[in-house]
């Protein structure tokens, strides 16, 4: 068998990388598909394919901005919203005001928001953090870990987790205020 020419091989790089993108946005196609009945109007993706969806959710090890730990188990009992986020993400940007005044307007339910920053640095996301009013707290997740162990696709991303620590909605994308109080009502106490 002769060896393979030269001149063929950047060709089948380039068909295996083609192939292996085709399969990724296949697999990404089954795991994330949308559920029927979504309000239109709701300006958000929502995700009942998510391989987390009524699990509970993985936990979270990382540093604040501040350098201290912060855990998602410290926090059982409590509703929680995880948002991974970046500065550079426009749709990231522009969700931000809506989660400040939801944070406030939550605050006696005992919602806690865990703003995850990905692929971005901790200086830029203080700063933007401090610019939007944002008191919740901000955590690095420097290594991919918390990314990787809640499947990361894109940002926004968000995750509804209930007080027992439960996954109960999740979002991609921006949402507006009717989008995320419809996910909020997953998780919140009922009157």
């Amino acid at each position: 068998m002769e060896p393979e020419s030269a001149d063929r091989r950047p060709q089948r790089a380039i068909l295996v990388i083609g192939v292996a993108i085709i399969a990724i946005l296949a697999l990404t196609v089954l795991f994330f598909l949308p559920l029927g009945g979504d309000d239109p109007d709701a300006d958000t993706v929502t995700v009942g394919g998510h391989p987390l969806y009524g699990q509970p959710a993985p936990e979270i090890d990382l540093e604040t901005f501040d350098g201290e730990r912060m855990t998602l188990s410290s926090l059982r009992g409590r509703p929680v919203l995880i948002n991974f986020w970046a500065t550079w993400c426009g749709p990231c940007r522009d969700e931000f005001p809506l989660m400040v005044e939801t944070y406030a307007a939550h605050a006696g339910d005992g919602l806690e928001i865990l703003g995850i920053l990905h692929d971005d640095l901790v200086d830029s996301g203080r700063r933007f953090a401090a610019d939007e009013g944002a008191t919740w707290p901000m955590l690095y997740d420097a290594d991919d870990e918390a990314w990787q162990a809640y499947a990361g696709v894109g940002k926004p991303m968000s995750f509804f987790v209930d007080p027992d620590g439960i996954v109960r909605a999740f979002s991609l994308g921006p949402f507006n205020e009717a989008g995320l109080e419809r996910q909020l009502a997953t998780i919140l106490p009922t009157d």
